[in-house]
């Protein structure tokens, strides 16, 4: 009896797991921290090891690109037919900082499995995630007979994303012709749990600012001046205190214009996770949950933006009393964007609010640094729905759908290239990102190469046929 397609794809994987894995760990042996300028070389090292890969692996296009920092690497597989979707796969190949007293069962750059976890830095966040893809196209030519990918597929993997990615955007506008694509598959994510497959449909942005306030020229005898003079300490108080409404919504005027609102249907998927509010709240390390009025916890850190107060401090700090009015002080806040909203706008807003808030005789200094925009996909993309038809067919049941509460620099792609985002990740919670002992499932990881290796076939079959 013939192989089904999946069969195909199956086997495939399983007569290729070991030699993946053991180039998996060849790469992560490579300490590519981003983060530690002793490390330089190291993140250079990484790079030329994954384009020669990707050469490795039929990409006939692999090139390391060079930026004012590290590096990243770009490669294309063109399809045969020109009429093909063009599939952008992002990801990075920089790692967090580790160390084994910090933690570490074993040493963070020495791969090792153990119970079908591969421990290591970088195993799940996020060169685990990268790698899956060159098995999963091998798989997706085995089992389709083809000589190129059903699509156009090309690959940008970062190296600085764990430094905050300060260079990416303008490697994305330098390099934005080659990197031209209908879609982009971001691989630097997760699932909600082992058991429940999903796929993340958006991510919020980004915007921080910090707030000075400046009084008298120097601090002052608060007998012989307080009472009568203002106090940049009182203002930053009262303007923190004018973030929020009753009702925990942002009181910044104009802050929720374009705020894309959760559909019904969107705030039922969310609500039938099964999620577990004081599990959470452990995590959090919290006792009690608190946020705008109307809307589930999941809501709030999904899909509703929000203003905190990250620090705020002015006048004498030490040990026992100083009687002054403090010359200056200071907030730093914070803003997760939602679609529909611009952060320049917000800028905007966010300076005019602080204005109205201080009183006479108090300068108002209000200085942004750099923003990241939100990203959304409409559940009923086509390109989303591809990759939920692919993820199911991997692991065999219905895939829900999930938000990100953070920002990434998935939104510079999104904005730049003027295509839809779509996150294909397979790293779970437990994995530990960021923290000792980082590792990922092998099953997981085998189940992303095997969503990877339907995904292109699916894509090129339904694009063009999309509503």
């Amino acid at each position: 009896m013939s192989q089904t397609p999946d069969s195909v794809v199956r086997t495939y994987i399983q007569q290729h797991r070991a030699a993946f894995l053991d180039d998996l760990a060849e790469w992560l042996r490579i300490p590519s921290v981003s983060a530690q300028p002793d490390h330089a070389p190291d993140v250079r090292r990484s790079a030329d090891w994954l384009a020669a890969k990707l050469k490795e692996t039929g990409f006939p296009t692999a090139e390391v690109w060079q930026t004012p920092g590290a590096p990243a690497v770009f490669a294309e597989w063109p399809c045969e037919d020109p009429q093909a979707p063009t599939v952008l796969v992002y990801g990075h190949h920089d790692v967090q900082p580790a160390a084994r007293e910090d933690g570490w069962d074993s040493e963070p750059f020495e791969p090792v499995v153990r119970e079908n976890r591969l421990y290591a830095r970088g195993a799940a966040d996020d060169k685990g995630q990268v790698f899956f893809h060159t098995l999963g196209v091998r798989a997706h030519l085995a089992a389709t007979g083809r000589s190129t990918p059903a699509v156009h597929l090309k690959l940008i993997v970062e190296g600085e994303e764990e430094s905050g990615s300060p260079h990416f955007r303008a490697l994305v506008e330098q390099h934005a012709e080659r990197l031209a694509a209908d879609a982009v598959i971001v691989s630097d994510t997760g699932m909600w749990s082992e058991d429940t497959p999903t796929v993340c449909t958006g991510m919020r942005g980004l915007a921080e600012c910090e707030i000075r306030l400046y009084g008298p020229d120097q601090d002052i005898h608060s007998g012989s001046f307080g009472g009568a003079v203002p106090n940049p300490a009182t203002a930053a108080a009262r303007l923190v205190a004018a973030l929020h409404d009753e009702h925990a919504r942002v009181a910044i005027p104009g802050f929720y214009d374009g705020v894309v609102e959760l559909t019904d249907r969107e705030r039922e998927l969310l609500a039938a996770l099964p999620f577990d509010e004081q599990q959470w709240l452990r995590t959090a390390k919290s006792y009690a949950t608190e946020g705008e009025a109307g809307y589930t916890t999941l809501e709030r850190i999904w899909a509703r933006p929000t203003a905190e107060v990250n620090g705020i401090g002015g006048g004498y700090q030490g040990p026992g009393s100083k009687t002054i009015v403090p010359s200056s002080a200071l907030v730093k806040l914070s803003f997760r964007l939602v679609a529909g909203q611009d952060p320049g706008q917000v800028e905007k807003a966010v300076h005019a609010w602080a204005e109205q808030q201080v009183p006479p005789g108090i300068r108002c200094e209000v200085t942004f640094s750099g923003a990241t925009r939100p990203c959304l996909t409409p559940l009923d993309h086509p390109a989303l729905r591809s990759v939920t038809r692919a993820m199911s067919r991997a692991f065999e049941k219905p895939v829900r759908f999930t938000r990100e509460g953070g920002s990434g620099p998935a939104a510079d792609l999104q904005d730049v290239l003027g295509a839809p985002v779509l996150f294909l990740g397979i790293s779970v919670p437990s994995d530990g990102w960021h923290a000792p002992n980082e590792k990922v499932e092998l099953d997981l990881l085998l189940k992303g190469v095997e969503t990877a290796a339907y995904l292109w076939g699916d894509l090129a079959e339904n694009w063009r046929h999309a509503p």
